[in-house]
């Protein structure tokens, strides 16, 4: 089973560009997609969703802005959108879909920005309701959580660790979120099983030529429950994938 995970930064956009020969090309039986910036009725495309996916839409309730939805072959046994919570949920960030040995949850995780006016509602607030959220699916069946989890974890998922300290995405704050759910069992699959290759990374600015020259950031995941681990065959990155300033990320079960 191939899944793949992307934040488009913009779906009609990406749709114009690279995506419908993206999806020819890599035949995933899961798409999630971050950042959609649009709802249904706004996708023209007929040839969108293609044909053979059931299609999971979760768009914010500000057009333009956000949102999630999620693209499988296999029809979902039950969906949920959000994580239960109105006053959180307007913005389309989470989408849960239940197969029958596993959960997929789709998030896409709010940016602290720049001047870090939404650094105490991420931490506080959204990150512990997103852990709690896992923790009550994985109580049912084992996870695959992916998405823009909008942070580097360790000094070795940005390429300048020290000049960013304290900066969004780079908080102590949200690294302790992501710590939280390490020490609740969930696995980076792909720090799994790529422990300590540098160079490696799934976001970069569009200024100063950053993703030319490599200068990025490692903000999107595949977290999986530990019972899932023997079943990875593939984590992986797919940077020449453009279209985007993130690219998409790659998780391989058998």
């Amino acid at each position: 089973m191939r899944l793949i995970s992307w934040n488009v930064n913009g779906l009609r956009a990406v749709l114009k560009s690279t995506l419908p020969g993206f999806l020819a090309a890599t035949n995933a039986d899961i798409y999630c997609f971050q950042e959609i910036k649009a709802m249904p009725e706004q996708v023209d495309d007929p040839s969108f969703p293609p044909k053979g996916y059931h299609a999971v839409w979760n768009p914010a309730e500000k057009k333009g802005y956000s949102g999630t939805l999620v693209l499988s072959k296999e029809k979902p046994l039950s969906v949920s959108l959000g994580l239960g919570h109105p006053e959180h949920d307007k913005e389309g960030r989470v989408i849960s879909c239940e197969f029958e040995d596993f959960f997929l949850v789709n998030v896409y995780t709010p940016n602290a920005k720049n001047d870090l006016s939404r650094l105490a509602y991420r931490h506080d607030v959204w990150d512990k309701l997103f852990l709690e959220h896992m923790q009550k699916l994985q109580a049912i069946k084992p996870l695959a959580v992916c998405g823009d989890l909008n942070v580097a974890y360790k000094e070795i998922d940005l390429a300048r660790p020290k000049e960013n300290v304290g900066s969004a995405g780079f908080t102590p704050e949200e690294r302790k979120g992501f710590d939280n759910f390490v020490e609740a069992g969930f696995i980076d699959s792909f720090r799994q099983l790529h422990p300590g290759e540098e160079g490696h990374y799934t976001w970069w600015s569009f200024r100063a030529n950053a993703r030319e020259r490599n200068v990025g950031w490692r903000i999107d995941y595949w977290l999986i429950s530990p019972a899932l681990l023997p079943r990875v065959s593939e984590a992986s990155i797919m940077p020449e994938v453009t279209g985007s300033d993130h690219c998409p990320v790659v998780l391989e079960l058998s």
